[in-house]
């Protein structure tokens, strides 16, 4: 789905989205039903085949009579076979649908939510998945089975009264059954279904970070802690699967014990002249036809509940996640920005990180962000390149606040280097081009900007180098040249870089501040997190802050004369001030 068809679909309302595709299915839906009424229709040939061969053919003892019945019933279960393939064709065909339908959704709704702090990961794909494969097994096509089973009964009931009743109260305490399946493990299946989340993301978080893990001895305690997580899931989905396949049990030993004595009155009333041979057995085959759906509804029972609360937690997705409105297309800025006090309280949490922070840039400019540590200095680089949103305040590039813009339009006019730098599996060309369509003549030039092309020149295959899910074929510093490249892909006027130096060694250090550079001569505004001086001698404006707040913000010379001044006096220079300006 493209970005325009989830714009659309975000004027409708995310939340729709869902129903939506639900709704989309009724044609579907339809077609099924009626491709099953075809199929249960034909499935009565056995039956009236069965009808015929004793009651005509055994009384008559005409062959050509058996042999023209024989090629009915093969020509009708040829039929009942194709239609078979086609209906279970729709069903694969409708999950597929609507994993390309909801996929991009809920992919995007994950990542909208992971920035406001929200844990589920990559569960709403999982449950998308647990839906499709519902869709297409055979127990969506065994519910439209099940609504034919009333018409097997009243045909049995046809045969005589008498096994028609009992045909009733088989179903009827199948149906006492599944109910009772259902009221006994509801809770249990639920626990059960929550915890198996809570371990997988703990699961995730240890394979995230396997080299943590490995080098300080970790696996033991967390697959204890994984172990102690899901054990109450573990022990409430073996309680309730134990349940089901008791019950399961009664269910089959109903169902063959009902058709034993079903078969056995049917003899009883061929005694009486009540019933012909042929009645007899098929009346057991519509038995048969009637509670096989039923009886395969309660063993794929726990699919069932599986889909279900899957089905739930996904609505409740869309329904917890606004729909992010498309915007209208607003001219390419220039890169002026504008924080007004800006205050930042996390989701969940009390106090603020930021509190009334204001700064202006201009195009051409580098501001150095300098201050002790847990200042909120990340906190302003996300506040700033739109992942978090402020509590209060406003942030306007070039005079539109950031969420009067499409997030995809403005993220081309962004460029952003976090501390910790996200690569994705492809080659270094699809990372800078941030994994986009690009031509090489983009790539090379962002890559050439940061400084970055003759590093990328040095690998095995240069710019289609195959550097592995995040980058984990690269150093750490070769994984900031090539996220600063990704960063000034495309020009961006305004770029974001939080410790850009961090994993450099001098020569990479003197890369940097040449890109930063270039970028201010091509009107770029900058911001840099940093407090090496390689890094605050490019910046034109320093802004400290302190606990949240603006300490100092001014031209750089002014700001680090007032830092010496306040070291002469005795007075300590801020954490993260350099060595080099505390004297």
């Amino acid at each position: 789905m493209t970005s325009v068809a989830l714009g659309r679909m975000g004027r409708r309302g995310v939340e729709n989205a869902l129903s939506g595709a639900i709704r989309a299915c009724r044609s579907s839906a339809w077609m099924l039903a009626a491709f099953s009424f075809a199929i249960n229709l034909l499935l009565l040939g056995p039956s009236l085949y069965m009808l015929q061969v004793y009651d005509r053919v055994l009384a008559t003892g005409r062959v050509e009579t058996l042999l023209g019945l024989t090629v009915l019933i093969a020509a009708a279960l040829l039929l009942y076979g194709l239609l078979e393939g086609l209906r279970s064709a729709i069903v694969v065909r409708m999950a597929t649908w609507l994993g390309a339908r909801l996929g991009p959704v809920y992919l995007e709704a994950g990542v909208r939510a992971r920035l406001v702090g929200d844990a589920a990961g990559a569960q709403p794909m999982r449950d998308l998945s647990t839906v499709q494969a519902f869709m297409a097994s055979p127990s969506l096509t065994g519910i439209f089975d099940i609504l034919w089973s009333p018409a097997y009964l009243v045909l049995v009931w046809m045969l005589h009264p008498l096994l028609g009743s009992v045909a009733l109260a088989s179903v009827a305490l199948l149906f006492c059954l599944g109910l009772l399946n259902e009221y006994v493990t509801r809770s249990q299946n639920a626990r059960a279904s929550l915890a198996q989340i809570v371990a997988a993301q703990q699961a995730d978080a240890m394979i995230r970070n396997a080299e943590t893990v490995r080098a300080m001895g970790m696996l033991p305690a967390l697959v204890e802690r994984w172990c102690r997580s899901g054990a109450a899931g573990t022990a409430a989905w073996q309680r309730a699967g134990e349940t089901s396949a008791w019950l399961l049990g009664v269910t089959k030993f109903a169902r063959n014990l009902v058709q034993s004595v079903l078969l056995g009155l049917g003899a009883y009333l061929v005694l009486r002249n009540e019933m012909s041979g042929g009645g007899m057995i098929a009346s057991s085959i519509l038995l048969s036809r009637a509670l096989g759906p039923i009886e395969g509804a309660m063993s794929n029972w726990r699919n069932f509940v599986s889909t279900r609360l899957a089905y739930r937690r996904l609505k409740s997705r869309l329904e917890s996640l606004p729909a992010e409105p498309l915007r209208t297309r607003l001219p390419a800025p220039v890169g002026r920005v504008t924080l007004d006090r800006v205050t930042y309280v996390p989701p969940g949490a009390r106090a603020a990180v930021l509190t009334q922070v204001s700064l202006t840039a201009q195009p051409g400019e580098a501001i150095a962000v300098i201050g002790p540590s847990g200042g909120g200095k990340s906190t302003l680089c996300r506040i700033l390149v739109g992942v978090a949103e402020p509590t209060a305040g406003e942030v306007r590039l070039d005079g539109s606040e950031l969420a009067h813009w499409n997030p995809a339009e403005l993220g081309r006019h962004i460029g952003y280097l976090p501390q910790e730098v996200e690569l994705f599996g492809g080659t270094i060309r699809e990372n800078i081009a941030r994994m986009g369509a690009a031509d090489d003549e983009q790539v090379v030039e962002a890559a050439m900007l940061a400084h970055a092309h003759e590093l990328i020149q040095r690998l095995p295959e240069g710019y289609d180098t195959p550097i592995g899910e995040g980058g984990l074929r690269l150093s750490a510093g070769q994984r900031q040249r090539i996220g600063l490249a990704r960063a000034v892909y495309g020009m961006p006027r305004l770029i974001v870089l939080d410790e850009p130096n961090a994993n450099l060694d001098q020569a990479g250090e003197s890369a940097l501040g040449a890109a930063i550079e270039n970028l201010k001569q091509a009107g770029a505004t900058v911001v840099i997190v940093g407090h090496r001086p390689s890094t605050i001698v490019q910046a034109d404006k320093i802004l400290l802050l302190k606990h949240g707040r603006v300490a100092d913000f001014g031209p750089r010379d002014e700001i680090l004369k007032r830092l010496r001044i306040a070291a002469a006096d005795g007075s300590s220079a801020p954490e993260g001030v350099p060595e080099h300006q505390r004297a």
